[in-house]
């Protein structure tokens, strides 16, 4: 059954990060339970999340591991037992990078490689699987724009390549070997998330920025500053790869340069007295 539940996905297009997540969710449970899925009942998962919620587990938690076990009885068993509601995730709002820090993180970087990973996390607004799966032939320097391929949801989308980011690519791209596939190449073929979230936090902790630094924190700083330019908010979901406008929409809690500019009633108290 879970093999069948990871051909399922794959053949959905989830992401490897949600095959694996989902699959080790199943394992757990049914380790769990001791029960064949086939025979397994709504009560067995609630009390299987029930004891998690005992032994502390958040409810941001809870909730990946029952869309798994929906997925896996609903897709996978056919027996769709899931049909209860827990409770709402809480929806926080993600701490940014000030203009300031964005440019210290910049200046903090030691190498070419870096320096240019940090830019075009904040100035694309790239996921950091975005980033290291990027190829050079998705990237046309002349137009100055380039390619996500296959983002999440299995989407591509467009972006441009802005001036302040040209020169160092240009440069950098010409470091690279003849034949390679990927802008960022690793050992196994590109980097890896944690390698570049460890790079990030050790330029970080050189320019003394004290929040935690992360490419997805470069990607909040992103949409939130354009925000605060005036741009569109349904250009920042496009931007983002966004498919739900409600999942952009956190970032209209951040932008505190657009509360400033709001005026206040008293101030138009005594107008035309």
């Amino acid at each position: 059954m879970l093999k069948k539940l990871e051909i399922e996905l794959r053949i959905r297009g989830f992401s490897e990060n949600t095959i694996k997540t989902y699959l080790t969710h199943s394992r757990l449970f049914l380790n769990y339970i001791k029960k064949s899925p086939e025979k397994v009942e709504e009560d067995d998962v609630k009390l299987y999340l029930s004891d998690l919620k005992l032994n502390h587990f958040s409810n941001k938690s809870l909730a990946l591991k029952k869309a798994a076990l929906t997925f896996f009885f609903k897709e996978v068993v056919k027996t769709n037992i899931i049909n209860f509601k827990t409770i709402k995730v809480e929806k926080k709002v993600p701490e940014i990078l000030t203009k300031a820090e964005v440019i210290k993180l910049i200046d903090h970087a030691k190498t070419l490689k870096s320096r240019l990973m940090i830019k075009i996390l904040y100035s694309i607004g790239l996921r950091i699987s975005e980033l290291c799966n990027l190829r050079l032939k998705d990237l046309s320097i002349e137009n100055k724009e380039g390619w996500v391929r296959n983002g999440k949801g299995a989407k591509d989308r467009f972006f441009k390549i802005p001036s302040l980011v040209l020169e160092d690519l240009e440069k950098y791209i010409s470091t690279l070997n003849e034949n390679e596939e990927y802008l960022f190449p690793g050992k196994n073929k590109t980097l890896t998330p944690r390698n570049v979230q460890k790079t990030l936090e050790n330029i970080a902790k050189r320019a003394k920025i004290t929040k935690r630094v992360s490419p997805h924190k470069l990607r909040h700083s992103f949409a939130t500053h354009l925000l605060n330019e005036g741009v569109d908010i349904r250009i920042i979901q496009e931007l983002l790869g966004h498919s739900s406008l409600e999942t952009t929409q956190i970032y209209t809690h951040l932008s505190k340069e657009k509360l400033k500019k709001v005026p206040s009633p008293i101030e138009f108290l005594y107008d035309n007295k």
